[in-house]
């Protein structure tokens, strides 16, 4: 169990994480989630403690030296040395190891990375992904007992961050060391990660599965962070038959009934809003029918992104065919079907 207390600057953010998989910590900008990776790598301290098993690494008077922690960092920039070849990078971390013994542990971490191809290189002639995999490779040399990942995709370009996102998550799985991720991405969290933390403002808010936290946030500044794209006030007037009747201004709304009363936030994802022809509303089968209208459309890459006023802002995604097929545009009245189980109802305070 990686059992930390992250006191530093305005950072204090308590978690407790099994020591297996991969754990995002995912927050925005200024969170403090390269804090708490450092704080782990021993290269800030804490007043607070770093436990690792029965292993205490920083608190109590205790504090192991980075290069004695068996820790592997990844940072967002490849950080590479230039001067070296691609297999003298790799093995800058293998001091500990015979010297005979070294070419093939570099051989092993360049393949584990799917650079084996790199082998050989210099360093200038690397592109930013085929960089960033020698650096991947150059962490698990060593073979650590645990790897840190400071935004590890975030500087590439979009086509190689997706090309490397599966690579990654693969690698990671293969090379079975637990791992701790620090990213703002929310798509990167969900590919890579078994577990998520959510960090804001130096505070841990929430920790789950991905599937939880993106889907079911446990308050309005999680629901804004994790980009659910609806998220409104809203108040329960009654329930029956196990849903909820919440109103959100004139406008009503069914949900899953579980316990949640009074004063509430609205919390809908884009994806689970489906859009049909026409404008009759009203339930059935535990759906919501909302009428609406179109007011924005905009292109996400592979779905166009739908805004909607159906008494209160509302989004959907579709795909290409999806919108033509419905003939969408500014002004168009459609009707925005949402399951009850997909409405995700938040305290209001």
């Amino acid at each position: 169990m990686l059992d930390l207390h992250v006191r530093r600057h305005v950072v204090d953010a308590q978690l407790r994480v099994p020591l297996e998989g991969v754990t995002a910590v995912f927050g925005p900008s200024g969170a403090g989630k390269t804090t708490v990776l450092r704080a782990v790598a021993g290269l800030e301290r804490t007043t607070g403690h770093v436990r690792v098993g029965t292993q205490v690494w920083d608190g109590g008077g205790a504090f192991v030296r980075p290069r004695d922690r068996g820790v592997g960092y990844l940072f967002q920039d490849a950080a590479l040395f230039p001067h070296l070849s691609v297999d003298r990078n790799v093995a800058y971390g293998l001091h500990a190891l015979r010297r005979e013994d070294r070419p093939r542990r570099v051989t092993e971490a360049l393949a584990a990375a799917g650079a084996a191809h790199l082998a050989g290189r210099r360093v200038p002639e690397l592109s930013g992904g085929e960089a960033q995999r020698v650096a991947l490779a150059r962490a698990l040399a060593p073979r650590p007992s645990l790897l840190l990942l400071d935004e590890p995709l975030s500087a590439l370009d979009a086509p190689t961050r997706a090309a490397l996102r599966t690579h990654l998550r693969r690698t990671l799985v293969e090379a079975g060391v637990p791992t701790l991720l620090v990213t703002h991405d929310r798509t990167e969290a969900l590919a890579l990660a078994d577990r998520v933390v959510v960090l804001i403002a130096g505070r841990v808010h929430q920790s789950g599965s991905p599937q939880e936290v993106f889907e079911r946030p446990a308050d309005a500044e999680v629901a804004a962070v994790v980009g659910v794209e609806t998220a409104v006030a809203g108040r329960i007037t009654g329930r029956h038959d196990g849903l909820l009747h919440v109103a959100v201004g004139e406008q009503a709304v069914q949900a899953v009934d579980r316990g949640r009363r009074g004063d509430v936030l609205v919390c809908i994802r884009a994806e689970d809003v489906a859009l049909e022809p026409g404008t009759a509303v009203g339930g059935g089968s535990a759906r919501n029918r909302l009428a609406a209208t179109v007011t924005a459309i905009t292109d996400e890459g592979p779905l166009l992104r739908v805004d909607l006023d159906a008494g209160f802002r509302l989004a959907a995604y579709v795909t290409r065919p999806s919108a033509a097929e419905l003939g969408l545009r500014p002004g168009l009245p459609v009707r925005a079907v949402v399951k009850s189980p997909a409405v995700h109802l938040v305290e209001r305070v």
